[in-house]
């Protein structure tokens, strides 16, 4: 078991790569702390039954990412609990495609890097300064392979994403006093609900793009996040791992 004894914090686990993020560090023996928005029974029963499956503790954790007091709430409650945070994913985000940068309104790119950048960046802010009390930690950003291809995203998403590529080696330089390791995972297509909701004959024109001509599946980039997270990168730090199917 990859991360037994360890300890992670997941945004985003209520579907797509965080939920399967969420069901790879339970099978490899991480208690997890499962962040999602809304705190639902449909949320507290699958977290429950993926704690029951693999004899971990999961503890949820809700709060939309832009609401900082509420953050820095459950954060402060999960200082409170005395448990060393080993891992944190900063997963949630938004996006969109199809739209051109003409016609897309300045607000909606503010609130695009709101959730992408600037969320992630403050819960970063949070759980380093936690990390750094044992001098020990692994963050892995998930951003995406439009941070540098640009492709079919529209500007704001792949932009927000590229934030965090810049981010992230900026990151691993700082923290590296601390021996916290920070790299960050480039998805490309994934099969969730939000590649779903691209229009048809775009989604097959991204596809037609790949090496593979497929889509990833979900648990295809939560081991690429595993891998991240665990000793087996232990001498990598400001990284950026694509996981896209391409040459």
């Amino acid at each position: 078991m990859l991360l037994h004894e360890k300890t992670a914090i997941i945004t985003g686990t209520n579907r797509g790569i965080g939920l399967a993020a969420l069901e790879t560090f339970a099978a490899n023996g991480a208690k997890v702390y499962a962040h999602a928005r809304r705190e639902t029974n449909e949320f507290l029963t699958l977290i429950k039954d993926i704690s029951r499956m693999y004899s971990v503790e999961i503890w949820p954790v809700c709060f939309e990412l832009t609401d900082y007091e509420a953050m820095r709430g459950k954060l402060n409650e999960i200082a409170a609990s005395k448990r060393h945070i080993d891992v944190l994913v900063n997963n949630a985000g938004t996006a969109e495609y199809g739209s051109s940068f003409l016609t897309t309104p300045i607000e909606k790119m503010r609130s695009a890097f709101e959730v992408n950048f600037f969320a992630q960046m403050a819960l970063t802010q949070h759980v380093a300064k936690m990390m750094m009390g044992k001098k020990s930690g692994s963050i892995v950003n998930v951003a995406s392979s439009a941070a540098e291809d640009g492709g079919s995203a529209q500007l704001e998403y792949s932009a927000s994403n590229a934030a965090m590529v810049g981010a992230t080696k900026k990151l691993a330089i700082e923290l590296n006093a601390s021996n916290i390791r920070v790299n960050a995972v480039a998805p490309g297509l994934t099969d969730t609900d939000m590649a779903l909701g691209i229009e048809e004959g775009l989604r097959k024109k991204m596809i037609e793009k790949t090496a593979m001509n497929r889509m990833a599946q979900t648990s295809e980039v939560s081991g690429a996040i595993l891998f991240l997270a665990s000793e087996l990168s232990s001498f990598m730090t400001g990284q950026v791992l694509r996981v896209d199917g391409c040459v």
